[in-house]
């Protein structure tokens, strides 16, 4: 079976984006970016907004040469979309939509999958995956702003209550946070009486 990564970039007050603010808030240094060039190829999963945006970037000529970079291998990588509204064929390459429902179509790619899974943005998708004890792993790279003002994209709201075991941590740049744990849905908050 192949392991489903949530994986999110978050501000401090837990925003996934912030009008006017360039991506990963202007604050991506390059120890972050090799990192990010590291990662193990996965099948990135995504919904209908999250595809529209970041198939909009890869149509943008002004980007940063490492925004750049990073758009040309997510056109390599293997994708798949969540939609009822968007038709197929997609023009981003590697593009697969379905359009049925996404947990029992992430249950099945997880059977099937030959390799791992994992989640680009889509805070909807990755909110009902996590309902259905679907995600094996979840990471959050936290960037040190509050964008309270200019915030949107609550990541969180809406979400079960969820406990995490963790099993990563890291500072990139001297600035950017990584959290890596297993999650598990909690259904009652933790006693004070089962404390150690």
């Amino acid at each position: 079976m192949q392991e489903l990564l949530v994986d999110f970039i978050t501000s401090l007050d837990g925003y996934g984006a912030a009008t006017g603010w360039p991506g990963w808030w202007g604050l991506e240094g390059p120890e972050y970016l090799k990192w990010l060039g590291e990662q193990p190829d996965s099948t990135l999963l995504m919904g209908a907004n999250t595809y529209r945006e970041m198939y909009g970037f890869t149509t943008q000529s002004d980007l940063p040469s490492e925004e750049a970079d990073s758009m040309d291998g997510l056109a390599l990588a293997s994708k798949v979309v969540f939609s009822s509204k968007l038709e197929g064929p997609l023009p981003w390459p590697n593009t697969k939509l379905i359009s049925g429902d996404a947990v029992e179509a992430v249950r099945k790619m997880k059977q099937e999958s030959d390799k791992p899974l994992s989640t680009l943005g889509s805070v909807s998708l990755c909110r009902s995956l996590i309902k259905a004890g679907l995600v094996d792993r979840f990471r959050v790279i936290v960037f040190p702003v509050i964008t309270g003002r200019t915030g949107t994209d609550r990541i969180y709201d809406g979400y079960p209550d969820v406990a995490f075991d963790m099993v990563s941590t890291r500072i990139f740049d001297g600035k950017i946070q990584l959290l890596e744990g297993i999650p598990r849905v909690l259904t009652a908050p933790p006693s004070l009486n089962s404390a150690p």
